[in-house]
């Protein structure tokens, strides 16, 4: 009904300015990640579509264009890649801005305007918050039962396509239905030695919540009702396991009624890390500066004992030294181990004295010391730290925790800090000016001013943009030249140059 009913007034201003701030950031961190090879590969999976839509994708040249799915997919894998983009934490874990590729791929494809399309956008935000929880016992946690939030991912960007394309109520209940079951699956994807499938989780719900509009569009059906039936989502996969009578409470809005302010309760990452981090690399950066020094200024670890960060459960059991994980404190983990380590962004964060974007870049005179502070990190649960983590007021409502570092001397000094300084609540909250730094730092040396410039113009006038002025939303890269696979894979077996002249032939 949410999706259905939802009018262009029931967004306001502010909602409507920071729609456009999240399209700013989706650009800056799916450019900075677009030569990664994992990225790089889902591009080349779409180029087997091209001139099959009217799709664009990031850092190509907006005249060429891909089917909608095809698009939406590489996209948001490039989006997800760095874990840099925006984040909402409550009942559940999620990354709310997951839902902007699949809705910009298919107002591109149907020719929406802009106003539809920030529209959409703001009732994907809606249903995902409020799947995720906005207090009071709300919102359906995933995790406790080891299922991937992928789930709320399509169920939110199917929601968001309905509501742009103005799709009646039956519709966008069958496509949502069709959607949340078709996107069930497991954690394992965050677990051990982790690879591709966690940055490809936004494009497989992209892929699944087009689908699943498609479909209902043509006036299917999916299985129904997909959350309460007696072998749905909850009775099989989550609470209804144990408890028959087992209940969900969703708090969603009543357009007409109440503004759509979802989005409003969101944030940024300042931080290439997760976002229990943002806040502690924070702190870690200001601690530093406290630190024993070597005669070149950086941090001298022989004089540090020990740090404990006492903190959330959540924060301990997934991030910490509470995991159980020995990858979390091995430098040679990759990246997507890294970047939910919280012993790494404590150690990186001091020995560098800065976070930035080469912090994943570790130089071989680096890591051995790296290596011995993580193993000087623990984490350790605290009930107070706990409890404000599930907070119902967002003014109290905290990812932090408390630093503690033990000198070789016996002296302790140590910090506390309840929010990262870019949250709402934080100590410099963003606005505008900093998306777009964001852009600038993370695109330098990748697209031009004049590329960038323009896409900043039309993000700023996109509630006024025609649906041909879409295509403008998908920068591209006009300093450097995009990563191509030389692997030989099934999408792009004609496409890839072999020494083997018969191997040519099999293709011409």
């Amino acid at each position: 009904m949410l999706a259905a009913k939802t009018k262009d007034s029931d967004l306001d201003a502010e909602v409507v300015d920071m729609i456009k701030n999240r399209i700013i950031d989706n650009a800056a961190i799916a450019l900075a990640a677009v030569n990664e090879h994992a990225v790089a590969v889902a591009r080349d999976k779409a180029l087997a579509s091209k001139g099959t839509g009217k799709a664009t994708i990031y850092g190509l040249s907006q005249k060429e264009t891909f089917g909608p799915k095809e698009a939406a997919f590489v996209n948001a894998v490039a989006v997800r890649f760095r874990d840099q983009d925006d984040t909402y934490l409550a009942a559940e874990y999620s990354h709310p801005d997951d839902n902007i590729s699949p809705i910009l791929a298919v107002a591109q494809q149907l020719d929406v305007s802009g106003k539809d399309m920030i529209r959409g956008i703001g009732v994907a935000y809606e249903v995902h918050v409020a799947l995720v929880g906005t207090g009071e016992g709300t919102g359906i946690c995933l995790h406790k039962h080891k299922v991937d939030h992928m789930t709320h991912i399509a169920a939110a960007a199917t929601a968001g396509i309905g509501a742009m394309l103005k799709l009646p109520v039956e519709q966008i209940y069958h496509a949502v239905n069709f959607a949340v079951h078709n996107s069930i699956s497991s954690r394992q994807s965050r677990k051990g030695d982790i690879g591709a499938q966690k940055e490809f989780v936004p494009g497989f719900s992209a892929e699944i919540s087009i689908d699943a509009v498609n479909s209902a569009m043509h006036g299917l059906k999916g299985p129904n009702p997909v959350y309460e039936g007696e072998d749905s989502i909850i009775r099989r996969f989550l609470d209804g396991k144990n408890d028959p009578n087992a209940a969900y409470k969703v708090a969603l809005a009543e357009p007409g009624k109440d503004k759509l302010r979802n989005i409003m309760m969101t944030y940024p990452k300042e931080h290439a890390f997760e976002y229990q981090g943002q806040a502690i690399i924070d702190m870690a950066l200001e601690l530093a500066g406290k630190m024993p020094k070597k005669k070149n200024g950086a941090v001298d670890w022989s004089q540090i004992k020990g740090i404990l960060l006492v903190t959330s459960h959540h924060t301990d059991h997934v991030i910490g030294t509470g995991a159980n994980d020995p990858q979390k404190i091995d430098p040679d983990s990759p990246r997507g181990t890294l970047d939910h380590s919280i012993m790494f962004a404590i150690a990186r964060s001091m020995q560098l004295g800065r976070w930035d974007e080469s912090v994943y870049e570790i130089k071989k005179s680096e890591k051995e010391e790296l290596r011995s502070a993580m193993a000087k990190i623990r984490t350790q649960q605290d009930a107070e730290w706990e409890r404000r983590y599930h907070s119902t007021d967002p003014k109290e409502q905290s990812f932090g925790g408390t630093l503690m570092v033990t000198l070789a001397d016996g002296r302790v000094v140590k910090d506390s800090k309840a929010c990262a300084n870019a949250h709402p609540f934080g100590k410099t909250p963003w606005k505008r000016p900093n998306y777009v730094r964001k852009l600038e730092n993370l695109t330098k040396g990748l697209i031009s001013d004049v590329e960038r410039k323009r896409f900043l113009k039309a993000v700023e006038g996109l509630q006024n943009s025609p649906a041909a002025k879409l295509k403008e939303l998908t920068p591209k890269l006009d300093l450097v030249s995009l990563a191509e696979v030389k692997t030989r894979g099934i999408y792009n077996a004609c496409r890839v140059s072999y020494s083997c002249k018969r191997e040519k032939e099999k293709c011409a």
